[in-house]
């Protein structure tokens, strides 16, 4: 696992591993760290540490909103939910997060490729996000959820309705409104956003996720719940200082 976080940390290859400073004498390779690694993401163990982590710590999250967001990715070894992204000018992969009023980050979705926009399988996506929630004892139904205009739209709208979910989703002015029409939207709420913001800039401390080069979906998302588990430990821990 301190070589695995090791590789978290630095975004080093995997056969650059420093295997004789994690485990002195004892003859374990590179590959054997990475069989490891693999075994743990494919089977969902990693998955099942953070949401334990964040079922038995629950009471130090902040749930009166949260806040979704999405996240693109330069990847640059090809391989699943890969595409070309304009914009960045790059293949790239998709992403979209949760977190709480304080900007802990608590799930991920599996990525898409690049080419798609933020909506894109929305009903799929979110409720996989949600689900994950849901495994580790949150109630979703009651959340106020807090969104950019990229999400404005009536079937996301709809979705949030049915899961007894309060959308608090900026307007897209592209989309535009019939007179009179009313949606709800608080914009003091909506200030709160900005926290997911600073949450995706400190998981670029973790090297091996500000440019992807894992091939494979499952292990990208499984890197992310080991980022998590680092992030929130360090809160449990600041936690106990004070």
């Amino acid at each position: 696992m301190s070589a695995i976080l090791y590789k978290l940390k630095t975004g080093c290859q995997w056969r650059e591993l420093p295997t004789k400073e994690c485990f002195g004498d004892r003859r374990i390779s590179w590959q054997g760290v990475y069989h490891h690694f693999r075994r743990w993401a494919t089977d969902g163990s990693l998955r099942k540490a953070w949401t334990a982590l964040l079922k038995s710590q629950r009471r130090l999250l902040n749930l009166s909103c949260v806040q979704l967001d999405g996240s693109q990715t330069i990847c640059k070894n090809g391989g699943e939910c890969i595409g070309y992204q304009a914009r960045k000018a790059a293949k790239s992969c998709n992403s979209l997060f949760l977190a709480d009023r304080k900007g802990l980050l608590l799930a991920c979705s599996q990525p898409v490729s690049g080419a798609h926009h933020d909506l894109f399988e929305i009903e799929r996506v979110f409720k996989e996000l949600c689900g994950l929630l849901q495994e580790a004892g949150i109630e979703t139904e009651g959340l106020f959820l807090n969104a950019d205009a990229g999400f404005d739209s009536e079937g996301f709208r709809g979705l949030c309705s049915e899961m007894s979910i309060e959308a608090n989703i900026a307007f897209n002015p592209r989309n535009g409104r019939a007179d009179g029409e009313y949606v709800y939207f608080d914009e003091e709420l909506f200030k709160c956003r900005v926290v997911i913001e600073h949450a995706n800039a400190w998981l670029d401390s973790f090297k091996a996720l500000l440019i992807r080069f894992e091939t494979k979906a499952q292990h990208w998302q499984a890197l992310h719940w080991l980022a998590f588990c680092v992030m929130f430990i360090r809160k449990i821990n600041k936690k106990l200082k004070h």
